[in-house]
């Protein structure tokens, strides 16, 4: 029984990568055509709450938390040391390590992730366990070394069995991520997944309708692809990760021209 409950949720994981809350079954002769994003207005009750603690990312994140002790600091270094003890969440208490980010300070491309796993919240390092060697592969196929890129996620801190962010977390911690953002000035950002592209973009848009458009995050491009454990998950999904990062290697060559 227990088996059988893993691999419908691993299922049930699937559909939600891609096609968001559109569940599909598979006795269905083909999938249900997705549905256009509702107004505002007409987003259910448990939308709204998903979001409504977010907040809109100021063009610096030093004017909306001019009284917080990490807004004044100038490098990576100095806001890693500021921030590093944060108990503003319940996550804070639970975690072992916290994950702040690792790669080139002055990066042009930064990926983010959704939130540390085991073994990132083991070694303080994100993206260090299977997906993070798959991801690392996936940056060499397109002439990245990892030291060259910066790595990160929307939180520092794992949640408890690896499960999705909540808002009141997210409301807690992005900010940390827009002021890495602030400091680095990449040129192009690529979300690893569903979650951290909903959260850096504000919408409920499934992954299918994310992928494949060039995005604008104040100023930034933005990309979207699936994450890396969802390729562990789910191998077919590597041909089109394939495809989206050979496009962000194509976008960021033109940047250097």
């Amino acid at each position: 029984m227990q088996k059988l409950l893993s691999d419908v949720e691993r299922f049930l994981r699937q559909q939600q990568e891609l096609y968001g809350d559109i569940i599909l079954s598979k006795t269905d002769q083909e999938p249900a055509p997705a549905q256009p994003m509702a107004k505002k207005t007409d987003r259910a009750p448990e939308e709204v709450e998903l979001f409504q603690g977010f907040v809109k990312p100021p063009e610096k994140a030093t004017a909306a938390y001019p009284n917080e002790p990490w807004v004044g600091c100038a490098t990576l270094d100095d806001l890693n040391k500021t921030i590093c003890t944060c108990q503003k969440c319940s996550l804070g208490s639970t975690r072992t390590k916290f994950v702040f980010g690792v790669g080139n300070p002055q990066a042009d491309l930064v990926l983010v992730g959704e939130a540390p796993g085991a073994d990132e919240d083991a070694q303080g390092e994100p993206f260090v366990g299977r997906a993070g060697q798959l991801l690392n592969k996936i940056l060499e196929a397109i002439n990245f070394k990892r030291e060259e890129v910066y790595i990160c996620n929307i939180l520092k801190c794992r949640p408890p069995n690896n499960r999705e962010p909540l808002p009141e977390e997210v409301t807690q911690c992005e900010p940390y991520l827009w002021k890495q953002l602030e400091i680095i000035k990449p040129k192009i950002i690529l979300c690893l997944g569903r979650v951290a592209a909903q959260v850096l973009l504000k919408t409920n848009a499934s992954l299918t309708n994310l992928r494949g458009t060039m995005h604008d995050y104040h100023g930034i491009k933005l990309m979207v692809t699936y994450h890396p454990a969802a390729l562990l998950r789910n191998p077919n999904w590597k041909r089109p990760t394939w495809e989206d990062v050979q496009k962000l290697r194509k976008e960021y060559d033109s940047m250097k021209k």
